[in-house]
């Protein structure tokens, strides 16, 4: 980075981080109605770091490292003790990515928004060496599928979350219906997990061949984002313990198996790629960088046309 914090415009300086010949990749992305959950409990002290996970976990999937991030805070009237509550988020989330955070905007729009709310968007810049990008091409029949635990909801489906928690007129503050250690709010609030740092070494040995963040679409609809056309990732539903959370909100919404594997995440933030001989290696490493490792499927030859996913045993396992 630069100069400081209060100019017009943030500056990073590439070469004195090391890069060569880089590509640089963006992402932007927010942190949807979970919001109101916070705003419910008073509670916005790791918002911030889902806003920045949202954003790094895009980039670290195209084998980028990310560089820096920006922030965009709007609100009806500033409450100071709630920026700084969400910003010191930003500010954790950025250490945990090992990224710069360098700018950020903050809006007051009286009449926009209603007493108490606010809303935030997240923009990340990251960088790669040419030719070291992370494109699936790479992905083939018989490549084993390794899932990394996620840390909860993330930052995902809260729309729908919220609906079944009216629903079943549970409060958040009260104590949740899987878990009486904790209030309800508490584990919706869990921060999206970032997956930067502990995945940067394995991508840089080059036996990563694709990364897929699992966010909006859930399973089923991130993890063909990076196959090759005609190929199908079978995933065993057993493979993982399916989290209460999830349990619980399939039981009480009447959300089939499928569409919650179309809407969550299950318990799998991450999916990462690689060749059968490379499994137990990459495994290790992820290990060793704190991740909780599962081999969750293989991909299999399917039929021509676009990729997708085939999960087994779904019954069985994430039944009752």
């Amino acid at each position: 980075m630069l100069g400081g914090l209060g100019g017009f415009g943030g500056l990073f300086d590439l070469a004195a981080a090391g890069f060569q010949s880089p590509i640089l990749v963006a992402a932007t992305d927010g942190v949807g109605t979970k919001l109101r959950v916070a705003t419910a409990l008073s509670r916005h002290e790791t918002i911030g770091i889902d806003l920045v996970a949202m954003c790094v976990n895009d980039i670290i999937v195209q084998g980028a490292e990310p560089l820096f991030f920006l922030d965009y805070f709007a609100t009806g009237r500033l409450d100071v003790e709630t920026a700084k509550d969400v910003v010191a988020g930003i500010a954790t989330g950025c250490t945990e990515a090992g990224c710069a955070l360098i700018g950020g905007e903050t809006a007051e729009m009286p009449g926009m928004y209603g007493e108490g709310d606010y809303d935030l968007a997240g923009f990340a810049i990251g960088a790669a060496e040419r030719g070291q990008l992370l494109t699936g091409e790479r992905v083939t029949p018989g490549d084993v599928i390794l899932g990394l635990a996620s840390n909860g909801a993330h930052a995902n489906g809260f729309s729908l979350i919220r609906r079944i928690v009216a629903d079943a007129g549970v409060s958040f503050d009260a104590p949740a219906p899987f878990d009486a250690t904790q209030s309800l709010g508490e584990a919706l609030l869990r921060p999206t997990r970032i997956y930067v740092k502990s995945t940067l070494d394995a991508i840089r040995s080059e036996k990563v061949k694709a990364l897929a963040h699992i966010t909006g679409g859930g399973l089923l609809e991130n993890i063909p984002r990076v196959l090759p056309e005609g190929l199908v990732a079978k995933i065993d539903a057993g493979a993982w313990p399916y989290p209460a959370l999830f349990r619980w909100l399939a039981a009480e919404g009447n959300v089939p198996a499928m569409e919650m594997a179309r809407t969550f995440n299950c318990g799998i933030g991450m999916a990462v790629l690689v060749a059968p001989g490379d499994a137990a290696k990459v495994t290790a490493d992820l290990q060793q960088g704190g991740e909780t490792v599962y081999r969750i499927g293989e991909v299999a030859a399917g039929s021509a046309g676009p990729a997708a996913v085939q999960m087994e045993g779904v019954a069985a396992a994430w039944a009752g």
